[in-house]
């Protein structure tokens, strides 16, 4: 069985503090960060294994790069509702938040759900999670039916006047990658953003902005015409 201080001992021996600098600079949080590259975690994550335990324990060690690894090796049908809202809560760097969404909360069963939740949070990074979710379930979720997605465009509306950085950043992430799923979707999402230009907030035009020109720009609808 693999101790959790092992796998520190472990991450520490692939710490990387010349990074941290550079990741700050990209808006990483630093705090309890080692530095440690997602190439060097996802190997390290295939080496230990699915352990729902390790991850938890790993989890609350506080390390930036233990809570990534965490997410990698946990188990989605073992998470419960409870976790989420504790990791969830514990999450204060975009990168983590990106990484947990897509490694781990994306497949639980159960997280549709949270989505409706989180989205009307205030928490800065509450509030990422929930749309990064939706970003990675367009961006992964190739079997699900249209309708799964048109059921988050008033979640979106609604996040779109949120000025906080990473969180207006994370609204546009979702609107974009729905609208790149198919051309059906697309259309729907060119509309919607149109409907949020008009809203009178900085953030909710530069997200409908942003994602209108990906969305109509000839490589993503040469790619949905295919």
């Amino acid at each position: 069985m693999v101790s959790v201080d092992d796998v520190v001992d472990r991450l520490k021996a692939k710490a990387r503090p010349d990074q941290l600098k550079g990741m700050a600079r990209y808006g990483m949080t630093s705090d309890n960060r080692l530095g440690v590259s997602i190439p060097d975690l996802r190997k390290m994550a295939r080496e230990i294994g699915r352990d729902h335990e390790l991850a938890l324990r790993l989890w609350k060690t506080g390390i930036q790069d233990a809570r990534i690894l965490a997410a990698m090796i946990d188990r989605p049908d073992k998470v419960t509702d409870r976790q989420t809202e504790e990791w969830v809560k514990d999450i204060n760097s975009w990168d983590v938040c990106d990484q947990v969404c897509m490694n781990l909360l994306e497949k639980v069963p159960f997280v549709r759900k949270k989505i409706d939740v989180w989205s009307a949070r205030d928490e800065e990074f509450v509030k990422r999670t929930a749309f990064s979710l939706i970003a990675c379930l367009a961006w992964h979720d190739k079997g699900a039916p249209d309708e799964d997605f048109i059921r988050f465009f008033p979640v979106i509306r609604m996040g779109a006047t949120d000025e906080r950085n990473f969180v207006k950043k994370a609204v546009n992430w979702a609107l974009r990658n729905i609208g790149k799923r198919n051309l059906n979707l697309n259309k729907i999402a060119v509309e919607v953003a149109e409907e949020i230009r008009q809203i009178d907030s900085k953030a909710a035009r530069w997200i409908a902005s942003d994602a209108i020109r990906e969305l109509k720009g000839e490589a993503v609808q040469r790619r949905l015409r295919r």
